[in-house]
C-alpha cells in the first residue's frame, strides 16, 4: 500500500511586501528565517488579508520587485514579522498561519 505523508514545519517569516492590493493582498512577499530571498506565500484567507492590509497600510513603499523565481509583488519597509507553515516538499509552500 503506498501513503502520501506531508510535512510542513511552522517558523516566522519577515513581511517584505504584498502581492495584489496592499489593503487586502493576495499574497505576501516573506523571508522566512534563515533565508535571505523573498518568496510568495500562498494566496491569503479573506479574513486574514483584511487584517494584514490594516496592518500594511501606512508602510512605505519601496518598488516593485522580482522572486527568484520572477514573480513580482510591491516592496515594503516594514518589521511585521508571521507565523508561517513552510512546507518541506518540492515547492516549499508559505502558508501564512497568524500574524506576531
Amino acid at each position: 500500500m503506498w501513503r502520501k505523508i506531508r510535512h510542513a514545519d511552522t517558523t516566522d517569516a519577515k513581511v517584505a511586501g504584498t502581492a495584489g492590493p496592499r489593503r487586502r493582498p493576495r499574497r505576501l512577499a516573506l523571508i522566512p528565517a534563515g533565508e535571505s530571498r523573498p518568496r510568495l506565500s500562498a494566496p491569503l484567507d479573506p479574513a486574514l488579508a483584511a487584517c494584514l492590509g490594516a496592518l500594511l497600510a501606512d508602510a512605505p513603499q519601496t518598488g516593485e520587485r522580482r522572486t527568484a523565481t520572477g514573480e513580482t509583488y510591491t516592496a515594503l519597509t516594514t518589521e511585521l514579522v508571521v507565523e508561517v507553515l513552510a512546507g518541506t516538499g518540492r515547492h516549499g509552500t508559505l502558508n501564512v498561519v497568524r500574524v506576531r
